[in-house]
């Protein structure tokens, strides 16, 4: 595939369609007060080592993610229900001030869980790469998802100042909030691919 034909293949409208549609589920906004609560217990997140984790780990999926997935006889629906449950039991942790994943290891930040997987790079980010390579090119994607991840890596840069400017009691009301927002996105992604889960077992 040489480099005149990926030009050919570029596509502003479909980049742009791309980045909306992966900015609206990797959700760095609505994850920022998981950052801080995450910052606040003596968890740091490194915004380069994430940035760059998760850029590889969706990068991946994207090239090899059927494959992968037919290595471990497991399908799609089944990885994307799998991936709700995770979601689901992080946003009972922020509704109902629980701890359900204790960090009993020798590493304590949070970078790779829960930063990487499943809030940045997730069963949602990763179904969605999956469906958009069968109605866009990949290199319109590829640069939707390039521009995603400069916006990840400015927003947890950013995280320090949001904190200074956010009070404790307002970031308290927002972990709540979107405790609630990603519970609606969990039940959403469960229900969106169970019907077809059970359809598949049921051949």
């Amino acid at each position: 595939m040489d480099f005149a034909y990926l030009l050919s293949r570029l596509d502003i409208q479909q980049i742009l369609s791309a980045f909306i549609v992966l900015f609206a589920v990797i959700d760095v906004l609505g994850s920022t007060p998981i950052f801080l609560s995450l910052k606040q217990q003596g968890r740091p997140v490194n915004a380069w080592k994430a940035t760059l984790i998760s850029l590889a780990l969706m990068l991946a999926f994207f090239f090899a993610g059927d494959a992968m997935l037919r290595l471990f006889n497991v399908d799609i629906e089944s990885f994307a229900v799998a991936g709700s449950l995770i979601i689901f039991l992080m946003s009972l942790e922020m509704i109902l001030d629980v701890e359900i994943f204790k960090n009993q290891g020798p590493i304590k930040e949070a970078t790779l869980v829960p930063v990487v997987f499943p809030l940045l790079a997730g069963a949602g980010s990763f179904t969605t790469l999956l469906s958009l390579r069968a109605e866009y090119a990949q290199v319109n994607i590829i640069i939707g998802l390039l521009l995603n991840m400069v916006f990840v890596y400015i927003v947890l840069k950013a995280t320090d100042r949001v904190e200074k400017v956010i009070s404790k009691a307002a970031i308290y009301l927002l972990r709540k909030f979107f405790g609630i927002i990603l519970l609606a996105i969990s039940v959403r992604l469960f229900t969106a691919n169970l019907s077809n889960l059970l359809e598949n077992l049921s051949r």
